[in-house]
């Protein structure tokens, strides 16, 4: 219990490093093997082969939504339990969420794979495209169990006070894809398959660690035990309440992939679906380390919150956010000053490049404002106000942005498509400051009078 009550005591700025730093060297480490991927498939299959991989991006972000809803859900809620010194309930809730984690992922598998030709086409499969789509997806799949459970419960182990062991779960499984990927591709030709299995055997390897972790570890504070894997509605309503944030801005991004792919199929073609997947690699190398910081900072508020320490989260809150525009303002300095460069390291193809090189310019340059965007709408999950988060989550992925994809190239065409991400980027940010000031409001309101209650505790005694 002592890995949790620090983080009520210790210095602020020095916990969300430490919880931070390894929760970011992971994400980067996760988009450098997805990054890897493309590039391998880039050049070792071709252009349209990366069209392809961006064809899939719904249904791999349908696995991660549903990774969300259990994982984050589950892993939000054992903070604040673990807050609250209620570690017996904490543990309920680590074995409900790791059997919501392996059904629901089993049923997402047996949908995708039963449906996979007539969804492939609704998400923009052409006849030069689909083959290589099929191929890829058919294999990520059937490994969707992998992915949710060693994804999901990864978040669980930051909750525990353990964010080094959560940094290597995703160290083990992005050196294996990397190394795999070179292997399958470059040296046995077996194409886009041999990218998706690569994939599959690493994120198995995710898995095995995590499960290690909580049933044979000595260092985990919670056992996952076979007695709390029976499902709790109660528990089940609490951590799908909480996760349902994500859950909804993951479904969100997959219709706004499809409706994008579409978009881009009707104004661009296929090199345009293909500079959109480049576009958004390059968008995720300086938004992970967003997420890490988002990932560092959710036990910490959520701890917090639990205790009602409402300085300590107000300061966790503020560093958060000034890290992560830090971060975002450099990565678009970059973009701005080198296009050309970071859409070469995955293609050469001129098409993409022409397209890319334009694209990425506008479709980035609202990123000084994500990072706040971003942080605002995760501690809103973080102190359990799960319909705040859903409504600050969905302003940016659906509320705005859809109806901009669907009306802006009517009148720029593909340049329309770029455009609708920075003006949704920018307008979620304004509502979500309003809210953030409301919340402040209340949590000082709160705090006042937990410190009243105290005061007339200690009078009566």
């Amino acid at each position: 219990m002592e890995k949790q009550k620090r983080l009520g005591t210790e210095n602020i700025g020095k916990l969300l490093m430490e919880f931070s730093l390894p929760a970011i060297i992971g994400m980067l480490i996760n988009i450098l093997y997805n990054i890897v991927d493309r590039i391998f498939i880039g050049k070792g299959v071709g252009a349209i082969a990366i069209s392809a991989v961006g064809l899939t991006l719904p249904f791999t972000t349908i696995i991660m939504a549903f990774g969300m809803l259990a994982g984050i859900g589950g892993s939000a809620l054992i903070s604040i339990r673990l807050g609250e010194r209620k570690h017996d309930e904490a543990e309920k809730i680590l074995g409900n969420t790791f059997i919501l984690l392996s059904i629901i992922s089993i049923l997402v598998t047996i949908v995708g794979i039963g449906f996979l030709d007539p969804l492939l086409r609704l998400f923009g499969a052409s006849d030069v495209t689909f083959d290589y789509a099929k191929d890829y997806i058919f294999i990520i799949l059937a490994g969707a169990v992998f992915n949710a459970v060693g994804f999901g419960l990864n978040a669980s182990i930051r909750s525990d006070g353990s964010p080094k062991t959560a940094m290597i779960t995703n160290l083990i499984g992005a050196i294996t894809n990397i190394i795999l990927d070179y292997v399958f591709i470059m040296k046995m030709n077996m194409g886009i398959k041999g990218a998706a299995i690569a994939t599959v055997i690493g994120q198995s390897f995710n898995t095995i660690w995590v499960l290690r972790y909580f049933m044979f570890s000595g260092s985990s504070s919670m056992k996952l035990k076979v007695k709390n894997m029976k499902m709790d509605i109660n528990i089940v309503k609490g951590i799908f309440a909480i996760g349902m944030s994500p859950f909804l801005i993951q479904i969100a991004a997959s219709v706004v992939n499809v409706l994008a792919n579409n978009t881009l199929k009707a104004n661009g073609g296929d090199y345009a679906i293909g500079a959109m997947s480049i576009l958004i690699s390059i968008a995720m190398i300086f938004l992970m380390p967003v997420f890490g910081i988002t990932q560092g900072a959710q036990p910490i508020i959520g701890y917090n919150y639990g205790a009602v320490k409402m300085d300590r989260v107000k300061k966790c809150l503020i560093l958060a956010i000034s890290a992560a525009s830090t971060l975002c303002i450099t990565g678009f300095i970059f973009i701005e000053f080198f296009p050309n460069l970071m859409i070469s390291i995955f293609s050469k193809d001129e098409n993409i490049l022409r397209i890319g090189t334009h694209g990425l310019k506008i479709f980035l340059c609202m990123l000084p404002v994500i990072g706040f965007q971003i942080v605002t709408s995760n501690f809103f999950q973080a102190i359990g106000k799960a319909k705040i988060s859903i409504v600050l989550s969905l302003s940016r992925q659906v509320l705005i942005l859809i109806p901009m994809l669907i009306l802006l190239p009517k009148f720029f065409g593909l340049k329309g498509v770029w455009m609708a991400y920075p003006i949704s980027d920018f307008s979620s940010s304004l509502i979500t400051l309003v809210f953030l000031i409301k919340e402040l409001k209340v949590m000082s309101t709160r705090e006042k009078n937990e410190e009243n209650i105290n005061i007339n505790e200690l009078v009566k005694i």
